[in-house]
């Protein structure tokens, strides 16, 4: 555990100081775009940080390649310099993105590019779903459904970069309980070694967030950008591969740590879909709404969840931390029900129910009890 606790603090510093340097070049060589009609902030904005955050990233993936304690995934090059290789290539077309405003294709193609190189090159496929047994027909739908399931993320991830300390909090949160769950995993599946490239993964993730979260916050002074959010949507999508998309049907049977048949079964995919639930439902409802509307899918608007709450007469600190507790709530639920059962606490997997309950009782009342009125369209309407 020393060992991921030095990676998240050294991923951080190392982000937190990228960030700052990023943010004084551009401002010094006013890198950053006009206000948008879709922007929530009236300030020019440097939307470079993603790339502090990417060469965060890549510091402590270097650094661990001189650690013994995660010589486990090093022991095979490919699958690493594979995850490097979509990372760097995400990066330099976010960075296009940020600055001149891409064709929606042209990101598409290099996302399903970069996802490939993860699926193909570094052999990081969903073989089996924890479902039973299920196990994936054959070796083309395995690496279709990696492809799909990682572009998915990204894009998930990245619609819902519009407001200060969004993405970065959200994605910290979902990847710190991420990351316990995949130690808890690894330590109750009898490992030799709790270090793994899941665990890692998320680590360096949690500490990209920390260190990037201070020049984010409200007011931010400097934003990820498409570069930074999609490459955690991706590194949060292969991190749950790594772990769940690899389990051997055959050491997935529910009675084999005590938990209950049903919940036993399905946990092992559920958490990984509750930390990004947030992100995939506006992902999902922004495609329909622009399909139906005629519009292409990820043609830019203004009806984004977080737009809808600020509609609402949320502030956009307030926003932003309902976002947060309903991420918190959501996973954390999971994540208990898991350690409920293969701990055989009393209760068992109860104790998530409660606290599932209890907790989006509140995210409720919270999220539509806004401090302010509704904003209103010029004819009087409520845009919410």
């Amino acid at each position: 555990m020393k060992q991921y606790i030095f990676t998240i603090l050294f991923t951080a510093t190392v982000t937190l100081a990228l960030s700052w340097a990023v943010w004084r070049l551009s401002l010094r060589f006013k890198l950053y775009p006009g206000i948008r009609e879709r922007d929530v902030h009236k300030t020019p904005t440097p939307r470079l940080g993603g790339i502090a955050m990417f060469l965060g990233m890549v510091a402590a993936f270097a650094v661990s390649a001189f650690t013994p304690y995660f010589s486990i995934f090093w022991s095979n090059p490919v699958q690493v310099y594979a995850i490097l290789g979509a990372m760097l290539l995400t990066v330099v077309v976010g960075i296009a993105d940020d600055l001149w405003d891409l064709d929606w294709m042209i990101k598409l193609g290099a996302q399903f590019l970069a996802a490939g190189m993860i699926a193909w090159l570094g052999h990081l496929q969903i073989y089996s779903l924890p479902i039973y047994g299920m196990t994936v027909p054959s070796s083309a739908v395995s690496f279709a459904l990696t492809v799909f399931a990682i572009v998915i993320v990204m894009n998930a991830v990245n619609f819902i970069d519009g407001l200060d300390g969004l993405v970065a909090g959200v994605c910290l949160i979902a990847s710190g309980i991420f990351f316990a769950y995949s130690y808890i995993v690894a330590r109750d599946g009898g490992a030799s070694s709790y270090f793994n490239l899941a665990s890692f993964i998320a680590a360096v993730v949690i500490g990209a967030c920390l260190g990037f979260l201070p020049l984010n916050w409200s007011p931010a002074k400097l934003f990820m950008g498409d570069s930074g959010a999609l490459v955690l949507g991706l590194l949060m999508a292969t991190s749950a591969i790594a772990i769940t998309g690899q389990f051997d049907p055959a050491t997935l049977d529910p009675a084999e740590f005590g938990r209950s048949q049903l919940l036993g079964a399905f946990i092992p995919i559920l958490l990984p879909i509750a930390v990004v639930i947030l992100p995939l439902i506006d992902f999902a409802s922004a495609v329909l709404r622009r399909y139906w509307g005629g519009k292409s899918p990820f043609s830019p608007d203004r009806k984004h969840l977080h737009h809808r709450m600020l509609d609402m007469g949320h502030s956009d600190i307030a926003a932003v931390l309902i976002f947060y507790a309903w991420t918190a709530v959501i996973g954390i639920s999971i994540l208990l029900m898991y350690i409920a059962t293969s701990q055989d606490w009393f209760g068992q997997y109860w104790i998530g129910v409660v606290f599932a309950l209890i907790g989006i009782a509140a995210c409720l009342v919270v999220t539509f009890s806004p401090s302010r009125r509704p904003v209103r369209h010029p004819s009087g309407e409520s845009r919410s």
